[in-house]
Protein backbone atom coordinates (compact mmCIF):
# COMPACT_ATOMS: atom_id res chain seq x y z
CA UNK A 1 0.00 0.00 0.00
CA UNK A 2 2.96 2.31 0.91
CA UNK A 3 4.40 1.63 -2.34
CA UNK A 4 1.29 2.53 -4.56
CA UNK A 5 0.97 5.71 -2.61
CA UNK A 6 4.93 6.52 -2.68
CA UNK A 7 4.57 6.02 -6.63
CA UNK A 8 1.35 8.14 -6.71
CA UNK A 9 2.96 11.02 -5.44
CA UNK A 10 5.85 10.46 -7.46
CA UNK A 11 2.85 10.61 -10.34
CA UNK A 12 2.06 13.95 -9.16
CA UNK A 13 5.40 15.34 -8.49
CA UNK A 14 6.07 14.65 -12.33
CA UNK A 15 3.02 16.05 -13.28
CA UNK A 16 4.03 19.31 -11.29
CA UNK A 17 7.08 19.16 -13.27
CA UNK A 18 5.49 18.87 -16.81
CA UNK A 19 2.90 22.06 -16.19
CA UNK A 20 5.89 24.21 -14.96
CA UNK A 21 7.67 23.56 -18.28
CA UNK A 22 4.52 24.03 -20.45
CA UNK A 23 4.59 27.52 -18.55
CA UNK A 24 7.76 28.43 -19.45
CA UNK A 25 6.68 27.66 -22.81
CA UNK A 26 3.13 29.00 -23.25
CA UNK A 27 2.44 32.25 -24.80
CA UNK A 28 -1.09 32.79 -23.87
CA UNK A 29 -1.94 34.61 -20.16
CA UNK A 30 -5.26 32.17 -20.17
CA UNK A 31 -3.61 29.24 -20.63
CA UNK A 32 -0.98 30.01 -18.33
CA UNK A 33 -3.61 30.55 -15.57
CA UNK A 34 -5.22 27.46 -16.33
CA UNK A 35 -1.57 25.48 -16.22
CA UNK A 36 -1.15 27.25 -13.02
CA UNK A 37 -4.80 26.19 -11.56
CA UNK A 38 -3.64 22.16 -12.72
CA UNK A 39 -0.47 22.71 -10.67
CA UNK A 40 -2.33 23.55 -7.83
CA UNK A 41 -4.45 20.96 -8.29
CA UNK A 42 -1.62 18.55 -8.44
CA UNK A 43 0.33 20.16 -5.41
CA UNK A 44 -3.18 19.59 -3.30
CA UNK A 45 -3.25 16.00 -3.88
CA UNK A 46 0.50 15.19 -3.57
CA UNK A 47 -0.22 17.31 0.21
CA UNK A 48 -2.98 15.08 1.03
CA UNK A 49 -1.59 11.75 -0.13
CA UNK A 50 1.94 12.66 2.07
CA UNK A 51 -0.27 13.24 4.75
CA UNK A 52 -2.64 9.94 4.01
CA UNK A 53 0.81 7.75 4.21
CA UNK A 54 2.70 9.44 7.36
CA UNK A 55 -0.72 10.00 9.39
CA UNK A 56 0.11 14.17 10.00
CA UNK A 57 -3.50 15.69 10.12
CA UNK A 58 -2.00 18.77 9.56
CA UNK A 59 -0.93 18.39 6.01
CA UNK A 60 -4.99 17.68 4.95
CA UNK A 61 -5.42 21.19 6.28
CA UNK A 62 -2.40 22.16 4.18
CA UNK A 63 -3.91 20.46 0.88
CA UNK A 64 -7.52 22.01 1.32
CA UNK A 65 -5.64 25.71 1.88
CA UNK A 66 -3.92 24.88 -1.21
CA UNK A 67 -7.17 23.87 -3.02
CA UNK A 68 -8.82 26.75 -1.76
CA UNK A 69 -6.36 29.42 -2.45
CA UNK A 70 -4.68 28.32 -5.66
CA UNK A 71 -7.23 26.46 -7.29
CA UNK A 72 -9.98 28.80 -7.05
CA UNK A 73 -9.17 32.16 -4.89
CA UNK A 74 -6.29 32.91 -6.97
CA UNK A 75 -7.12 31.94 -10.42
CA UNK A 76 -10.72 33.68 -10.47
CA UNK A 77 -8.55 37.00 -9.29
CA UNK A 78 -5.99 36.42 -12.40
CA UNK A 79 -8.93 35.79 -14.44
CA UNK A 80 -10.66 39.09 -13.15
CA UNK A 81 -7.64 41.16 -13.43
CA UNK A 82 -7.06 39.81 -17.87
CA UNK A 83 -10.60 40.27 -18.49
CA UNK A 84 -10.44 43.92 -16.67
CA UNK A 85 -6.89 44.51 -18.94
CA UNK A 86 -8.15 42.69 -21.63
CA UNK A 87 -4.58 40.66 -21.85
CA UNK A 88 -5.59 37.67 -22.06
CA UNK A 89 -3.48 36.40 -25.57
CA UNK A 90 -0.28 36.13 -25.97
CA UNK A 91 2.64 37.37 -24.08
CA UNK A 92 6.16 38.36 -25.35
CA UNK A 93 9.04 36.65 -23.76
CA UNK A 94 12.52 38.03 -23.83
CA UNK A 95 13.63 34.67 -25.05
CA UNK A 96 12.64 32.51 -27.59
CA UNK A 97 10.57 29.30 -27.02
CA UNK A 98 13.17 26.56 -28.11
CA UNK A 99 16.13 28.39 -26.53
CA UNK A 100 13.74 28.51 -23.01
CA UNK A 101 13.17 25.10 -23.06
CA UNK A 102 17.02 24.10 -23.63
CA UNK A 103 17.46 26.20 -20.61
CA UNK A 104 14.80 24.79 -18.89
CA UNK A 105 16.25 20.71 -19.36
CA UNK A 106 19.68 22.30 -17.89
CA UNK A 107 18.11 23.79 -14.97
CA UNK A 108 16.13 20.73 -14.09
CA UNK A 109 19.74 18.56 -14.04
CA UNK A 110 21.51 21.11 -12.39
CA UNK A 111 18.43 20.70 -9.54
CA UNK A 112 18.38 17.03 -9.80
CA UNK A 113 22.56 16.67 -9.38
CA UNK A 114 21.69 19.48 -6.49
CA UNK A 115 18.85 17.41 -4.57
CA UNK A 116 20.47 13.85 -4.85
CA UNK A 117 22.81 14.41 -1.81
CA UNK A 118 20.56 16.64 0.35
CA UNK A 119 17.59 13.84 -0.40
CA UNK A 120 19.97 11.20 0.92
CA UNK A 121 19.86 12.60 4.41
CA UNK A 122 16.37 12.70 4.59
CA UNK A 123 13.71 9.50 5.62
CA UNK A 124 10.42 11.25 4.37
CA UNK A 125 8.44 9.10 1.96
CA UNK A 126 8.63 11.72 -0.76
CA UNK A 127 12.81 12.67 -0.41
CA UNK A 128 12.75 11.79 -4.04
CA UNK A 129 10.98 14.01 -4.82
CA UNK A 130 12.86 16.96 -3.68
CA UNK A 131 14.53 17.13 -6.94
CA UNK A 132 11.61 17.72 -9.20
CA UNK A 133 10.44 20.47 -6.27
CA UNK A 134 13.74 22.39 -6.75
CA UNK A 135 13.34 22.07 -10.72
CA UNK A 136 9.78 23.61 -10.70
CA UNK A 137 11.41 26.43 -8.13
CA UNK A 138 14.46 27.43 -11.04
CA UNK A 139 11.83 26.97 -14.09
CA UNK A 140 9.42 29.46 -11.99
CA UNK A 141 12.27 31.89 -11.42
CA UNK A 142 13.62 31.39 -15.14
CA UNK A 143 9.75 32.52 -15.96
CA UNK A 144 9.83 35.50 -14.14
CA UNK A 145 13.29 36.91 -15.90
CA UNK A 146 12.49 36.13 -18.95
CA UNK A 147 9.02 37.61 -19.40
CA UNK A 148 8.29 41.30 -20.16
CA UNK A 149 4.74 41.28 -19.03
CA UNK A 150 3.75 41.75 -15.55
CA UNK A 151 1.02 38.88 -15.60
CA UNK A 152 3.32 36.26 -16.83
CA UNK A 153 5.53 37.35 -14.15
CA UNK A 154 3.16 37.45 -11.13
CA UNK A 155 2.09 33.52 -12.55
CA UNK A 156 5.57 32.69 -12.41
CA UNK A 157 6.11 34.21 -8.82
CA UNK A 158 3.00 32.17 -7.63
CA UNK A 159 4.67 29.30 -9.52
CA UNK A 160 7.60 29.50 -7.34
CA UNK A 161 6.21 29.56 -4.44
CA UNK A 162 3.88 26.17 -5.46
CA UNK A 163 7.39 24.53 -5.63
CA UNK A 164 8.56 26.04 -2.45
CA UNK A 165 5.80 24.67 -0.76
CA UNK A 166 6.34 21.49 -2.37
CA UNK A 167 10.04 21.05 -1.08
CA UNK A 168 8.58 21.59 2.37
CA UNK A 169 6.55 18.99 1.85
CA UNK A 170 8.79 16.43 0.41
CA UNK A 171 11.59 17.14 2.88
CA UNK A 172 10.03 17.71 5.91
CA UNK A 173 5.97 17.15 5.77
CA UNK A 174 5.07 21.08 5.45
CA UNK A 175 5.51 23.79 7.66
CA UNK A 176 3.77 24.33 10.70
CA UNK A 177 0.19 25.63 10.25
CA UNK A 178 0.89 29.12 11.56
CA UNK A 179 3.27 29.39 8.71
CA UNK A 180 1.25 28.01 5.99
CA UNK A 181 -2.08 30.02 6.71
CA UNK A 182 0.58 33.11 7.10
CA UNK A 183 2.09 32.67 3.67
CA UNK A 184 -1.42 31.11 2.14
CA UNK A 185 -2.38 35.20 3.52
CA UNK A 186 0.44 36.45 2.28
CA UNK A 187 0.26 35.07 -1.38
CA UNK A 188 -3.39 36.72 -1.29
CA UNK A 189 -2.16 40.34 -0.21
CA UNK A 190 0.80 40.39 -2.81
CA UNK A 191 -2.05 39.26 -5.19
CA UNK A 192 -4.12 42.09 -4.30
CA UNK A 193 -0.89 44.45 -4.57
CA UNK A 194 0.21 43.33 -7.46
CA UNK A 195 -3.04 43.53 -9.55
CA UNK A 196 -3.02 47.07 -7.83
CA UNK A 197 0.56 47.63 -9.54
CA UNK A 198 -0.90 45.92 -12.80
CA UNK A 199 -3.50 48.62 -13.43
CA UNK A 200 -1.49 51.61 -12.49
CA UNK A 201 0.48 50.73 -15.12
CA UNK A 202 -1.57 49.83 -17.36
CA UNK A 203 -2.81 53.41 -17.14
CA UNK A 204 0.06 55.28 -17.52
CA UNK A 205 1.50 53.51 -20.38
CA UNK A 206 -1.29 51.74 -21.85
CA UNK A 207 0.42 48.75 -21.79
CA UNK A 208 1.68 45.78 -19.20
CA UNK A 209 5.56 46.09 -20.29
CA UNK A 210 7.43 46.80 -17.00
CA UNK A 211 10.47 47.79 -19.40
CA UNK A 212 7.98 51.14 -19.61
CA UNK A 213 8.88 51.45 -15.75
CA UNK A 214 12.44 52.52 -17.14
CA UNK A 215 11.18 55.52 -18.52
CA UNK A 216 9.88 56.64 -14.52
CA UNK A 217 13.18 56.06 -13.47
CA UNK A 218 14.93 58.58 -15.96
CA UNK A 219 12.16 60.75 -15.24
Amino acid sequence: MNDLVTQTINLFAAIILMLAFAMISQRRILSLIHLFTLQGVALAGATALVGYATHQPHLYISAGITLVVKVIVIPLLLLRVIARLNVRWDVETLINIPTTMLIGIVLVIFAFNLAQPIAQFSSTIAHGTLGIALACVLLSFMMMITRSKAVPQVIGFLSMENGLFFAATSATYGMPMVIELGIALDVLVGILILGVFMFQIREQFDSLDIRHLEQLKED
